[in-house]
C-alpha cells in the first residue's frame, strides 16, 4: 500500500487495532501488496465500544462472545447466564482489549 494510503487507514482504524500494536501493523500495511489494498479497506472491523455496550445489554447471554467468534465459551456464558455473572463482569472490563485483538487478527489474516 501506498504511504498515504496507510496513514489514512490508520487515521480511521487506530482506535480499533491494539495501541501498541500499531507501528508493526503500519509497517505490514507498507509491505503490503497492492492486490490486498481493497481486502483491507473491505475489512469490518468492530468497534470496541460498541462490543463493551453489548457487553453490558447483552454479556450474559453471551452476545458479546458470539460476535468475536469465541462460540465455546459463549455457549457456557448463555448456559450459566454470564457464569453467574462473574464471566460478566470478567467481559466488561476486558471487552475492549479483546475486541481490539479480534480486530488485528482479521487483519493480520488478510495481509499473510
Amino acid at each position: 500500500m501506498e504511504k498515504q494510503q496507510v496513514e489514512l487507514y490508520l487515521a480511521a482504524n487506530a482506535d480499533k487495532l491494539p495501541a501498541d500494536q500499531i507501528a508493526n501493523i503500519k509497517v505490514a500495511l507498507e509491505n503490503a501488496d497492492e492486490s490486498k489494498t481493497a481486502a483491507i479497506q473491505a475489512l469490518d472491523l468492530k468497534n470496541p465500544t460498541t462490543m463493551l455496550i453489548i457487553a453490558w445489554l447483552l454479556g450474559s447471554y453471551g452476545v458479546d462472545r458470539f460476535m468475536l467468534g469465541d462460540t465455546t465459551m459463549a455457549v457456557i456464558k448463555l448456559l450459566t447466564c454470564g457464569g453467574c455473572c462473574v464471566w460478566t463482569i470478567i467481559d466488561l472490563f476486558s471487552a475492549k482489549d479483546r475486541t481490539r485483538a479480534f480486530n488485528h487478527k482479521k487483519l493480520q489474516e488478510v495481509l499473510l
